[in-house]
């Protein structure tokens, strides 16, 4: 009996203190009929020398150097070289679970293509995990238990970047790692929502996510948040935003300035919602912002919602409850 392949694609950049573990943990995988693609980025330590030893060793390790500059030309690089019936990536610090590769493909086999395998998250440092870090792990795991993870994309990334697997064939459907967008993790979970692609449910942690202070999400300029503010008002216009509607945006601060530059530039009107009493009345880039009961006289209205607190977005959904409107239809969560 024939057994697919994954292909395994893993970036790399002077990691070489983490990439005995995140090898060893691919080589001790239960499920062995995979193929890793790591692609050298101009790494100045020895982790290109690291990983050809591993390479050596079991062919089932190739190493390539980078064709361009930065994670997006690593990855097509390596997704260049790739064979397998089945495409995942791997960061080269992190470790999976022994059974990550395994509890993938089978959930993909019996659920068949148009579908996304993802496993739950578990992040872990020498000198501990940071609340926000801790409440990001915990609402991604909450949201891949059920598989409901589209239902809050334009939140924040929706599927871990080296924890998620697909038939080659939705991938490449998906535009696969071509565009050259960042985050390209988000991106990519954009357009996996966009190709209607669904979420398998898991209820195990298969991937451990290693944080410390150099890693690339927390230094490189692509992970700030003025670029994650971009994708999701690109994805937002593309897929959900209906012409004929009124559009909203519900708060002023960075990211509600953002937006509403971003709409500005764009040539699209809106009204500028406000619960802030200093901030009501005021002009912002020429619009003046208004009461948010001024949403309940508007016809059908579609609203961005950039209000950052916790507590004022339970009452915010309340609200917009009491008005009939649901999310991710008439409403949509940035923040």
């Amino acid at each position: 009996m024939h057994t697919p392949k994954v292909s395994i694609i893993i970036p790399f950049k002077n990691t070489a203190h983490f990439l005995p573990e995140c090898l060893d943990s691919i080589i001790d995988q239960t499920y062995t009929a995979w193929e890793v693609l790591a692609v050298n980025d101009h790494s100045t330590d020895k982790s290109f020398e690291l990983l050809s030893t591993y390479s050596n060793k079991d062919n089932r390790i190739k190493v390539f150097n980078n064709k361009g500059s930065g994670i997006i030309p690593a990855l097509q690089t390596g997704y260049s070289h790739s064979g397998g019936s089945f495409v995942t990536r791997m960061d080269s610090d992190d470790i999976m679970k022994p059974e990550r590769l395994e509890v993938m493909i089978n959930t993909l086999i019996e659920n068949g293509t148009g579908h996304i395998s993802v496993g739950q998250v578990q992040y872990f440092s020498n000198r501990g995990i940071s609340n926000g870090y801790e409440r990001y792990e915990q609402w991604l795991n909450r949201l891949t238990s059920r598989g409901n993870n589209f239902d809050e994309i334009y939140k924040e990334c929706v599927i871990p970047s080296p924890c998620w697997m697909a038939y080659r064939e939705d991938f490449e459907k998906s535009g696969g790692f071509q565009p050259n967008r960042y985050p390209e993790d988000y991106d990519l979970t954009f357009r996996f929502y966009e190709q209607g692609l669904k979420i398998i449910p898991c209820d195990q942690i298969l991937h451990l996510w290693r944080d410390y202070d150099t890693r690339t999400s927390r230094t490189h300029e692509h992970y700030a948040q003025n670029y994650f503010l971009d994708i999701k008002l690109h994805y937002f216009l593309k897929l959900n935003y209906k012409t004929s509607r009124p559009l909203v945006i519900w708060g002023a601060g960075f990211k509600g300035k953002k937006i509403a530059k971003g709409l500005i530039n764009k040539g699209l009107e809106f009204i500028w919602l406000c619960d802030n009493p200093k901030k009501i009345g005021k002009s912002i880039y020429g619009v003046e912002l208004v009461h948010f009961e001024a949403l309940q006289d508007l016809d059908n209205p579609q609203s961005i919602i950039t209000v950052a607190n916790e507590a004022a977005q339970k009452e915010i959904r309340v609200y917009f409850s009491k008005l009939g409107q649901s999310p991710m239809e008439d409403y949509f969560f940035f923040c």
